[in-house]
């Protein structure tokens, strides 16, 4: 039982990560717009499915309160403001998406809360993972870092490398939903997003060597680790080469793979840690009881129910969107 709850959580995460991801990099990538029109089809690109891509932030949640209550009560001490400011952000763009379409002299004013909140919500997660890896002061389950322990070089760096990371899944969402001017200016900013996101990714790496990070002893103690990252560089180079053919419906694809090695790269190196170095998987895990009592909700009704939704979802809004929507 405490196996399929952390095989659900590791699928609730990856969902957000690529879902909200690409949306909320569409929001990052919507500051460096001045086109209105421009900005009305990248808002029409993400409106019909972006709140049920929040949804798996929520669905994570849960999961880990009810499953994991050790890792939940931990992550949130430490985490406190964090993710407060995280939460800050996403509720702003939500606001600002509704509200921009209704206002005419004060959109500029709902323009930069959206692409604000998206940058403020992506580096907030981006250094709550780079505190996670760089590690935690944790004694006996309970968090003992104050206020700011969780802030660091590293942990900052990582924010900044996600906002990379979003920003080009989001412009690879971009061409493979719009067309004309939005999808080739996206196709310009691909190839320096993506640079720009793998030379963070070798600082990140020359940092952690530097403060000789525990987590890079795993890759000694794990070889089949490299397999993560020779997928990665298998898939920008593809991603490169498909850039140059303008293949929309590939981008995308490639840029979820190289999440998705990433995702494993990390999952597969904090194994059996829930909290890398400190609290294992069965020392977090609520009861048995309690997680056979979750399964007959949640594991078998609304998890499944939410996987098909968001499949009709993408289904139903398949294709390109219109070149220039009038309601966003």
């Amino acid at each position: 039982m405490v196996m399929f709850w952390v095989c659900v959580l590791a699928v609730a995460i990856l969902l957000y990560v690529l879902l909200d991801g690409f949306d909320l990099g569409v929001g990052i990538l919507f500051g460096l717009t001045a086109s209105e029109t421009r900005r009305s089809a990248m808002l029409g690109a993400v409106a019909p499915i972006w709140d049920g891509n929040e949804t798996w932030l929520v669905v994570t949640g849960v999961i880990l309160w009810g499953a994991f209550p050790l890792v939940y009560s931990a992550l949130l001490s430490a985490f406190y403001l964090p993710l407060t400011v995280m939460l800050a952000g996403l509720i702003l763009r939500g606001v600002a998406f509704e509200f921009r379409a209704k206002a005419e002299r004060m959109r500029w004013i709902w323009d930069l809360s959206f692409a604000g909140g998206s940058l403020v919500a992506t580096f907030m997660q981006g250094l709550t993972v780079g505190a996670l890896v760089a590690g935690l002061p944790i004694e006996h389950g309970q968090y003992v870092g104050g206020d700011v322990g969780w802030l660091s070089p590293f942990a900052a760096l990582c924010g900044a490398g996600l906002c990379l990371g979003y920003a080009l899944l989001g412009a690879s969402w971009l061409v493979k939903k719009c067309e004309g001017e939005v999808r080739d200016t996206a196709y310009r900013q691909l190839p320096y997003l993506c640079v720009g996101a793998m030379l963070v990714l070798v600082a990140v790496f020359v940092y952690a060597l530097d403060e000789h990070l525990r987590i890079l002893h795993r890759w000694t103690e794990r070889p089949y680790l490299y397999v993560f990252p020779a997928i990665s560089v298998a898939a920008v180079a593809v991603l490169f080469a498909a850039i140059r053919r303008r293949k929309d419906g590939w981008p995308f694809s490639l840029v979820a793979l190289v999440f998705i090695s990433a995702f494993g790269t990390l999952a597969i190196s904090f194994w059996p840690y829930m909290i890398p170095f400190v609290v294992t998987v069965d020392e977090a895990a609520a009861p048995r009881s309690s997680l056979a009592f979750m399964f007959w909700g949640e594991g078998l009704f609304v998890f499944p129910l939410m996987l098909l939704y968001t499949f009709i979802s993408y289904r139903v809004f398949r294709g390109k969107v219109a070149s220039t929507p009038e309601h966003y």
